[in-house]
């Protein structure tokens, strides 16, 4: 887990060193038909059946989990900070309690509206709407993200419910055909000019095998072996090690009330992932 969220917070990192030097829309084509490409060749490598058990939730959790989040994040950083993007992008488990009880009908408890509250106060710190609008584009580009992880999570765990996938086979798939289906977009609209140089090569090598391709291998690895309780809260620590990152590299060093924003949206974080991981036990 450690491994984990050391990867994915350094691709904070990386994300935003590349963004001088390639579109946000070209970015998402190329990172994820490359990390979906060796995803397959890692399950065809093993051995693993794959087959798309069903087209219709790879496809759906494709564009919400992969190409409408990255295409969203990205554009976030080419006007916004690393620390608050990333921040309000794994404002994830809100989302997904709120498609759950929208889509699965899972109740949300008394808990998860204590740390959606609590959260909600603190993107309002952040935000700092009574002092300045600022990065307010970034920020919601951002959340705007969040929200289609959240929903794209939820549309996998329905399509989970009906079927058994290989999780290899099927991440691999959904990430293939969510950067594809990103390429239209890549061609219409205009983006900056792709300049191929030591830091975009460096930044797309370190994004496509070690944050695509092993981050998600690994964090499939944690997910069997601990309760989700456990990997969701752990998960947390990526946008604090993200924010603390920008803030040593990039000198992006939060306000205040900015800085007390942050800390009530990982405190309604945590509450919110303690309180999905809580068993639920029968009456009798």
């Amino acid at each position: 887990m450690a491994v984990t969220v050391m990867m994915w917070a350094g691709s904070w990192i990386a994300m935003k060193m590349v963004v001088p030097y390639i579109g946000p829309f070209d970015f998402v084509v190329l990172r994820y038909v490359s990390g979906g490409a060796v995803l397959l060749a890692v399950a065809l490598a093993m051995r693993r059946p794959l087959a798309m058990p069903s087209w219709r939730t790879t496809i759906l959790v494709g564009l919400t989990q992969t190409a409408a989040f990255q295409g969203l994040v990205q554009t976030a950083l080419v006007h916004g900070g690393v620390a608050k993007i990333s921040l309000m992008a794994y404002t994830m488990p809100f989302w997904v309690v709120l498609f759950s009880w929208m889509l699965l009908g899972e109740k949300p408890s008394p808990r998860h509206w204590a740390g959606i509250a609590m959260a909600g106060l603190g993107l309002l710190c952040v935000v700092e709407p009574w002092h300045r609008l600022g990065d307010s584009r970034s920020v919601l580009l951002a959340l705007g993200s969040g929200l289609c992880w959240g929903l794209g999570t939820v549309l996998a765990k329905k399509g989970f419910n009906r079927h058994t996938p290989d999780i290899v086979a099927f991440t691999g798939w959904q990430m293939l055909l969510g950067g594809a289906a990103m390429i239209p977009v890549a061609l219409a609209v205009p983006q900056i000019p792709t300049v191929w140089n030591w830091q975009l090569a460096l930044g797309m090598l370190y994004i496509v095998l070690a944050a695509s391709a092993a981050g998600w291998l690994l964090w499939l690895i944690v997910v069997r072996r601990v309760p989700a309780s456990v990997a969701g809260l752990s998960s947390l620590a990526t946008p604090v090690i993200a924010a603390l990152l920008a803030w040593l590299l990039f000198g992006e060093r939060p306000g205040a009330v900015e800085a007390f924003g942050m800390i009530l949206i990982l405190c309604g974080l945590a509450i919110v992932a303690r309180a999905t991981g809580r068993p639920r036990h029968a009456t009798t």
